[in-house]
């Protein structure tokens, strides 16, 4: 199975910025997509941002334009840069990875543990 490692977030000032790393390791045949979610007090998780295998992106209305997401598929790595940051960015950060376990399928999800982003005003 694949079990991804969040780094990188923190307390910042509102528009500031902050990069937030994910790993992902183990045992898996390939990774399909991944992406960032986030999970505010009091809310459900909404997706932030996500990628594909080929690098092709999609961003949630609130943080278009001033979120990339990247990914290294040699490294199995995915970034989350956000600038310009609100307030309202304030969550719990979670990666998210969808892979497949064999050759030929059982694809699965896997779930950082998740890490703190805190926007003072």
């Amino acid at each position: 199975q694949v079990q991804l490692v969040e780094s990188g977030g923190g307390l910042v000032q509102a528009g500031g910025s902050l990069r937030l790393s994910c790993a992902a390791s183990g045992r898996f045949f390939s990774i399909n997509a991944m992406g960032w979610y986030r999970q505010a007090p009091g809310k459900q998780r909404e997706v932030v941002a996500t990628i594909t295998s080929r690098s092709s992106t999609n961003y949630a209305d609130p943080v278009q334009g001033r979120f990339t997401i990247s990914r290294d598929s040699a490294k199995n790595t995915v970034d989350l840069q956000m600038n310009s940051l609100k307030p309202e960015d304030t969550a719990v950060y979670y990666c998210n990875a969808n892979y497949n376990f064999r050759y030929n399928g059982d694809t699965r999800d896997a779930w950082g543990q998740g890490i703190q982003v805190t926007v003072s005003s």
